[in-house]
């Protein structure tokens, strides 16, 4: 008998959280397509069939980490982490280009990312570094 409906792997479930191996904060899971999105030259690291996870902390120098504590800094990104980076025109939002200081001097901008966001017209998963929506990096002031 065939086992081509069994699933591959083992049954165990990966941890949503994991600890930076740098930094040794806890941090969420990031989907892998977000990575392959990132990365510059996705075709010639040597990534693991695991689960990978997203450092926001702005002082340390990984991005992404798996569950067996590799690590990709951001100089293997083709993308500036805003949440990395202390330029005014590093990007908030990466599905429509907004940046810190837009979004800090624009209300507009943040209205219309709330409105396309809302309209299942924005691409976070692919787009944003984290794999997550913008809105909670938006300013509180605008």
């Amino acid at each position: 008998m065939s086992d081509c409906c069994t699933t591959k792997g083992n049954d165990q479930q990966t941890p949503k959280r994991h600890t930076c191996p740098q930094c040794s904060k806890l941090y969420g899971e990031v989907p892998f397509k977000t990575i392959l999105h990132h990365i510059k030259s996705p075709w010639d690291l040597p990534l693991k069939e695991q689960a990978y996870y997203f450092c926001n902390d702005p002082l340390c120098d990984v991005v992404y980490y798996g569950i067996d504590n590799s690590t990709i800094h951001k100089d293997l990104l083709r993308t500036k982490v805003g949440i990395k980076e202390t330029s005014d025109d590093t990007l908030i939002c990466y599905c429509f280009g907004v940046s810190k200081s837009e979004a800090r001097d624009n209300s507009i901008a943040k209205a219309f990312v709330v409105k396309q966001t809302k309209n299942s017209l924005c691409s976070c998963a692919t787009h944003n570094p984290s794999g997550r929506c913008c809105l909670k990096d938006f300013p509180n002031n605008t």
